[in-house]
């Protein structure tokens, strides 16, 4: 009976430190989300000033162009 209740014990350790985990991962991931919307509009100006340079006009991306249309 020991060997049973030590095990649920375990499993239920193991199943707090998942939870645990998980809330500590969402806190950190929403206060970090702006930063990282940040960094991506910046990095998209820049890959579009480079595209403007390349390719001497505009570049438009069609976000839905690789999707299939019934």
């Amino acid at each position: 009976m020991v060997a049973v209740i030590a095990l649920v014990v375990v499993a239920l350790a193991g199943l707090a430190t998942l939870v645990v985990s998980a809330i500590v991962i969402g806190v950190t991931e929403r206060r970090r989300s702006e930063a990282w919307r940040r960094i991506a509009e910046q990095r998209r100006r820049e890959w579009e000033r480079r595209q403007r340079q390349l390719h001497g006009r505009p570049h438009h991306v069609d976000a839905w162009g690789d999707e299939d249309s019934d």
